[in-house]
């Protein structure tokens, strides 16, 4: 059925495809059109990447990738040449590289208005109020509590907000030889931007022996809060919250969540750091 459907909108947009990929949240058209090669994407379900193309179009190009047509669940986007993912450069061990690269593209991000359908960090705090009443306990219920009542108090005293990419990380920024490093895949959410910051922290995923390390996390921190002039205290406890928040959708998408989850880790590591 997405595939029909991928094929239908290629055809309402003119795209000629030549090559189809699927991901869990996506189908992927790579083509061209009009002689400019092409991205199509088609989000699966209602989550929040299904008004990608509204995000990107706020964004103007600043910072992100560009949309040539969009509508809810469906977007063509210019495609970004040779298209490397930032992660490559964690794995090459420079870690610092990336996390500059990661601020200067916060930094292009910032100061845009939201689209009206964008949610706002607040809103996303739901997600405690719906795990606490699930009753699961693959997430420590003391440190849910704690979480949620941080992540609330942060929402509430927020000063300058704006609109936000809401999963700023390492695979989601991509290299283009004309225009540099792109953020690809926002949510889109209205929030302060010491909220930026927890996303790439807990990441990439596949090295949570690095991003859970005290000296990894401080050494992020720094550059990030120098570079882009952020409050040291609201991101780390931010980013503490967050990091729980993560865990808890992991939960609501049926993936397991025990004591040595990724984000569970890193949450008690920034628990740690609250602390002292």
């Amino acid at each position: 059925m997405m595939q029909a459907n991928l094929t239908i909108k290629a055809a309402e947009w003119n795209v000629l495809l030549e090559e189809t990929r699927e991901t869990a949240s996506s189908l992927l058209g790579f083509g061209v059109r009009d002689g400019r090669r092409v991205v199509l994407k088609l989000t699966k379900g209602g989550g929040d990447e299904s008004h990608s193309g509204a995000v990107l179009r706020a964004f103007n190009g600043d910072g992100a990738v560009r949309v040539i047509e969009s509508e809810t669940g469906a977007v063509l986007l210019e495609r970004l040449e040779p298209g490397e993912e930032l992660v490559n450069l964690v794995r090459r061990g420079a870690d610092d590289e990336a996390t500059e690269i990661l601020a200067g593209v916060i930094e292009k991000l910032a100061n845009h208005t939201a689209p009206a359908e964008s949610p706002t960090v607040g809103d996303w705090a739901r997600g405690f109020d719906r795990y606490l009443q699930s009753r699961d306990p693959q997430v420590p219920h003391e440190l849910v509590v704690e979480a949620q009542l941080l992540y609330q108090h942060l929402a509430s005293s927020q000063r300058t907000t704006m609109l936000l990419h809401g999963d700023l990380q390492h695979y989601n920024v991509l290299f283009d030889r004309n225009r540099g490093w792109l953020a690809i895949d926002p949510k889109g959410v209205v929030g302060e931007l010491e909220y930026e910051v927890g996303a790439l922290l807990r990441n990439p995923i596949e090295q949570p022996e690095l991003f859970t390390n005290r000296n990894t996390i401080e050494r992020r921190l720094e550059i990030l809060c120098n570079r882009l002039n952020l409050d040291h205290s609201r991101t780390l406890q931010s980013s503490f919250a967050q990091a729980v928040l993560s865990a808890i959708w992991d939960v609501e998408d049926g993936n397991p969540v025990n004591p040595n989850h990724p984000a569970l880790r890193l949450a008690n590591v920034l628990r740690q750091m609250l602390d002292t």
